[in-house]
């Protein structure tokens, strides 16, 4: 797989350029609500049109059912979401959503729910093969997004596509721009030790540098899958690991990217005791100042606004991950929406989704680039990112192989970093994902 470097501004251009085509449109072969366009059949069985022809039905109020969406927002529940279904029934009065906050690790639970047959209507898909997506989901082309979707590719199998990213982000420091001029930092860090330099400052000016929220996991994903891929300058990398029995070396884009954490742990960068963080907590924090950054996707950047602060104290920079001075970052996307296949109500789930993508707004809100292309983002946090001329590494999707080893192997990969940078030797702890993995990979004759 070739390297696809790119400039942030770019990749948006390019993202961005082409227009939206049949946004909103009743029209086509949609499942999710194109009653008004199918012809009604005559008493002689044709379709033309003639005075016998029964009126066109309105697919706002045809569509009906309960349905549920399971979701990891769970701060948006009784609050925007609310607002979403009261704006969603205005025009589907028919349909109700039920919103449902997954109070655990959100990848496991889908799998749990997965594999009791009782998923919800609408859901994100949790890490499973490509292969999988048919047994569990609804083909979505019957949307009418298939062309205007970005990352279509990550969800489809022989063809069909499964799920649609709910937004698309690239990964940087977020940064309380008031405790970086408090604390004397006047430019922002272009080298591992300037970014270092400009924690000793924080530090030193009695505030935490970086919330690393590593006690729930998920935060870690920076560390897991986005860092190893720029360090290694290979968009493909994660999938690298299918041609190697021992993927996992200190020398190289894994150990390395757990290694920085591991430093910043070591000299105090991190909160007092990372074994107890709190991630809704930790936003107010960041807000206030007690905390200066996040190593995060642009989505926190919105989150960190409502927390109690204003978007202008609120920056965004590509973390400098060593001394080159040349700095990329990753461009990915996040969750994607996906409708159950069993679904007693599919219709109804189908059209939520559709309105989730196009009319929502959720992608705004949260601090995304947007799915559609053509939809330009209103995050001003990106200008700045842009202009520190960083480069753009796109993700590639995850080969199904790899997928399938890591499963077998029950490889955590945000798991792994809490054991590296836990470890008094951290050797050791590569030493054994490296053995789980060639098992696994045996076993599975790859």
């Amino acid at each position: 797989m070739s390297r696809k470097l790119f400039s942030l501004g770019f990749v948006i251009i390019l993202i961005f350029s082409l227009s939206l085509t049949g946004c909103g449109s009743s029209k086509g072969n949609n499942n999710a609500g194109t009653n008004s366009e199918k012809p009604a059949a005559n008493t002689n069985g044709d379709t033309a049109g003639n005075a016998t022809t029964e009126p066109a039905v309105d697919e706002s109020t045809a569509i009906s059912g309960e349905i549920t969406f399971l979701t990891n927002r769970t701060d948006m529940i009784g609050k925007e979401y609310d607002e979403y279904a009261k704006r969603f029934n205005e025009k589907y009065p028919n349909i109700k959503v039920e919103f449902e906050g997954s109070q655990t690790d959100y990848n496991q639970q889908a799998k749990v729910r997965m594999a009791s047959g009782e998923l919800p209507d609408v859901m994100f898909i949790p890490q499973i093969p490509n292969s999988d997506l048919p047994k569990y989901f609804a083909s979505l082309d019957d949307l009418g997004l298939t062309d205007q979707v970005t990352f279509k590719d990550f969800k489809s199998q022989d063809g069909q596509l499964y799920g649609i990213t709910t937004g698309n982000s690239t990964s940087g420091i977020v940064y309380n721009k008031k405790a970086f001029a408090d604390a004397g930092i006047t430019d922002i860090p272009k080298t591992w030790d300037e970014f270092l330099a400009a924690c000793e400052k924080l530090k030193a000016n009695g505030v935490i540098p970086l919330a690393s929220n590593f006690k729930d996991k998920w935060p870690l994903n920076t560390w897991a899958f986005d860092t190893p891929r720029l360090i290694a300058g290979d968009p493909n990398y994660p999938n690298e690991k299918l041609n190697q029995d021992a993927p996992f070396t200190m020398d190289t884009g894994y150990g390395k990217a757990f290694g920085l954490l591991k430093e910043l742990n070591q000299k105090g960068y991190l909160e007092k005791d990372i074994n107890s963080t709190n991630w809704e907590q930790s936003k107010k924090d960041i807000a206030s100042g007690k905390f200066a950054m996040y190593y995060l996707g642009n989505w926190v950047i919105n989150q960190i606004i409502g927390a109690g602060t204003t978007s202008d104290n609120v920056g965004f920079f590509p973390l400098p991950y060593d001394n080159s001075g040349t700095v990329t970052a990753t461009l990915s996307p996040d969750n994607f929406y996906a409708v159950a296949k069993d679904s007693k109500h599919i219709d109804a789930a189908k059209v939520f989704l559709k309105w989730m993508i196009e009319e929502s707004g959720y992608e705004d809100f949260a601090g995304f680039i947007s799915p559609l292309k053509g939809k330009e983002s209103k995050l001003t946090q990106l200008k700045e990112f842009q202009a520190t001329g960083v480069t753009l590494v796109e993700g590639t999707v995850d080969d199904p192989k790899v997928t399938e080893i890591s499963n077998k192997a029950q490889l955590d990969l945000p798991a792994v970093v809490q054991e590296f940078v836990l470890a008094k030797d951290p050797q050791t702890v590569l030493d054994k994902w490296n053995k789980s993995w060639a098992k696994a990979k045996k076993d599975l004759g790859y």
